[in-house]
């Protein structure tokens, strides 16, 4: 089985761009999980690779949580101190990563993660994740996949991905072959097989600097990604929006679901 490696400051350089630029999770979507999973006020709920802390602000002011945002990299607990505050929330902010799991966490009763599992040794974070969710709690996967794009800025980027940033696009790549295990296989093979998807669509206009913005926050163009190449790349990048829409304007229908994954 492929594993990525570990690199704990792998978005050291992302987390000015990541809550900016990213498009949030839907409240109706966290709503419906919190409704689907039996959340309850008060009840624990660990944000495991929070990064900026979205998933883990919104279920602590939509749903009363109580939170634990963790994370490896600084410079994203700070982005996640600062967003609980300004939400007007309390969210218990900590530093590690899934080899940190212990019971020094406490009970949970769900574990969330918004696009970090493929990080992570997975067959061994839901070991540690089996010993810390309580009866009837579950894990949940966050994602967002892109159903349509006007123009395709997708299009534009892959090319220049393996250009300037071609070791990333080749952990990119690796993800998407035959010999990477879906999130589904790993589930299946693990206590919480008992799986579920909760999808919610949605249509935005986004603007060039929010594309570009957003295209930095991930780690394979991220300014560390790409070092003394990130000047280059985005006068391309800039370049190459511009030409396929001179108006500035991107159109995108986005959906943003949640894999919940429950014990038999």
């Amino acid at each position: 089985m492929i594993t990525v490696p570990f690199e704990a400051r792998r978005f050291q350089s992302t987390a000015a761009y990541y809550l900016r630029y990213r498009i949030p999770y839907p409240d109706k979507l966290i709503t419906r999980v919190a409704e689907r999973s039996g959340l309850k006020p008060g009840d624990h709920v660990l944000d495991l690779g929070c990064g900026p802390g979205q998933l883990g602000i919104a279920f602590a002011r939509l749903q009363g949580a109580a939170v634990t945002a963790m994370d490896p990299e600084p410079e994203m607990l700070a982005e996640a101190a600062l967003g609980a505050k300004a939400a007007g929330v309390d969210i218990n902010i900590r530093q590690g990563s899934s080899y940190d799991l212990g019971p020094d966490i406490g009970r949970l009763h769900l574990c969330v993660m918004g696009r970090s599992f493929h990080w992570m040794d997975r067959p061994a974070t839901l070991q540690a994740l089996d010993k810390l969710i309580e009866p009837g709690g579950a894990v949940v996967l966050f994602h967002d996949k892109g159903i349509l794009a006007e123009p395709n800025w997708r299009g534009i980027l892959e090319p220049l991905m393996e250009t300037y940033s071609p070791e990333r696009s080749a952990e990119r790549q690796m993800r998407r072959s035959k010999e990477w295990a879906p999130h589904e296989a790993m589930l299946l093979a693990s206590p919480f097989r008992n799986l579920e998807r909760i999808g919610i669509v949605s249509e935005y206009t986004r603007d060039i600097e929010e594309i570009i913005g957003r295209i930095f926050s991930m780690s394979s163009t991220s300014p560390q990604a790409l070092g003394d190449k990130a000047a280059d790349f985005e006068a391309a990048l800039r370049a190459e929006l511009l030409a396929v829409a001179p108006d500035g304007k991107f159109r995108e229908v986005v959906e943003a679901n949640g894999l919940l994954a429950f014990r038999d």
